[in-house]
């Protein structure tokens, strides 16, 4: 066992423990109180990103349930290392602003384009106007619905605008500072050294502030509280199948795993495991501020849904080919999905080495698989096609990342989307009854 191995586990579980987590979120409090400063929240705004225009449009209405001070700023997109496979993403991003929209009670409706450079530049020297000014909570949301329901971004003729060269000044400080404060993505809210992504972890925000007694007489609730999984059996009569796309490097399929597998309990549905190779043993580099805000947020995600997570043991690279080359044996076995579970534990929540044949082994055995079989399967290279005709099928949805999920005509990424398999699984099952 390496050093690395054996020290990974005790760090991760101090830099990722909610304790530590409180304790910092308390200093910064003090040190605000003592400053005098007002309860600042940094607003990193990218004109032609589909998130960034659904959480403008909830600007004034966080400001009105909340004592902030708002400081916007006009961001560029993120860099090719963060935003390996952009034009997937960038497609994506619009049809799933769209189905977040309407899940939430929003307006985007997806054109199939991204808004002409044109638009973007008008829409971007308003915009910096409008931070300047203190009119940005106000203009952001209208602003960015010009640009994207209309072509020629004209509906607003008379709003301000900065020349464009004090626009690019903007948009390049603005991407340095983002840089500089540890991010990479628009569509971000940065408050007491803590990023919020969207009206995805606007909750995790709301919490905090309101822990803080900084909202407003009369505010409770949430703007949008994380959807509830299915509780109670609802078995269907014939469920489609849900295409679980994961890897065993990511946190986010890690955390996910046990409630899209409860998900098919629940309605009888079949979860096909469709796993690939992590994107860095792919040849496709994960800058080091991706890592960090990956890890970070997926331990805010795990326990709000009471997930363990936290005591990692990075299987990068040996241990994540050895995990997979177990996966077939697993699945002949009916298994799969308990040994997944076992493996994803291991790693991500108790620190257990995959590399070993001490830690590979309690993951095996507690999964009801043999060691002894374990042992003559890892010779066994054949996972490799399988892992990549997945990799294949994944990308010709139109996705490149996981955790990733198909449901029929449906295909969606993230943890946080499982509300969507969920309703596609039933919708689909209505369907198939017509």
């Amino acid at each position: 066992m390496s050093i690395r191995s054996l020290l990974m586990p005790a760090v991760s579980q101090w830099m990722l423990s909610r304790d530590r987590l409180q304790k910092t979120q308390a200093k910064t409090e003090r040190r605000r109180k003592t400053s005098g400063e007002p309860h600042r929240v940094h607003y990193f705004h990218q004109v032609d990103d589909p998130y960034s225009a659904l959480l403008a449009a909830c600007l004034p209405a966080l400001l009105t349930r909340y004592a902030l001070e708002l400081v916007p700023h006009v961001v560029g997109p993120p860099g090719d290392a963060a935003a390996p496979d952009r034009d997937r993403l960038v497609a994506y991003s619009r049809k799933d602003a769209q189905a977040l929209a309407a899940h939430h009670g929003l307006v985007f409706n997806d054109p199939g384009i991204q808004p002409p450079a044109q638009a973007v530049a008008q829409a971007t020297r308003r915009l910096v106007a409008a931070a300047g000014d203190g009119s940005f909570a106000e203009a952001a949301g209208p602003i960015s619905a010009d640009l994207w329901h209309s072509a020629a971004s004209n509906g607003r003729a008379t709003l301000p605008e900065v020349s464009p060269a004090q626009a690019a000044a903007h948009v390049a400080a603005a991407t340095a500072l983002r840089r500089d404060l540890g991010h990479y993505l628009g569509a971000m809210l940065f408050y007491g050294g803590e990023w919020y992504w969207g009206i995805d972890r606007l909750h995790h925000l709301e919490r905090r502030l309101q822990d803080l007694s900084a909202q407003r007489p009369g505010v409770s609730g949430l703007m949008f509280a994380p959807d509830a999984d299915l509780q109670q059996p609802q078995p269907l009569a014939n469920p489609a199948p849900i295409d679980f796309f994961f890897s065993l490097r990511s946190p986010y399929s890690a955390i996910v795993a046990p409630r899209v597998f409860e998900l098919g309990r629940l309605t009888a549905a079949p979860v096909r495991l469709r796993y690939v190779l992590p994107m860095v043993m792919r040849g496709l580099a994960v800058p080091s501020d991706k890592r960090k805000y990956i890890s970070l947020d997926t331990a805010r995600e795990a326990f709000v849904r009471g997930m363990p997570f936290g005591r990692v043991n990075d299987p990068v690279g040996r241990p994540t080919e050895r995990g997979l080359s177990l996966m077939p044996m697993a699945e002949r076995a009916g298994q799969g999905q308990a040994y997944l579970l076992s493996f994803m534990r291991g790693v991500w929540a108790e620190g257990l080495d995959a590399g070993s044949d001490r830690g590979l082994r309690r993951m095996v055995e507690r999964a009801g698989l043999s060691w002894a079989d374990a042992r003559e399967a890892m010779k066994d290279e054949a996972w490799r096609q399988t892992a990549e005709a997945n990799r294949a099928a994944m990308l010709d949805l139109g996705l490149w990342g996981v955790p990733s999920f198909r449901v029929r005509d449906t295909a969606v990424w993230g943890q946080d989307r499982l509300w969507a398999v969920q309703q596609a699984l039933l919708a689909s099952n209505r369907g198939s009854q017509a």
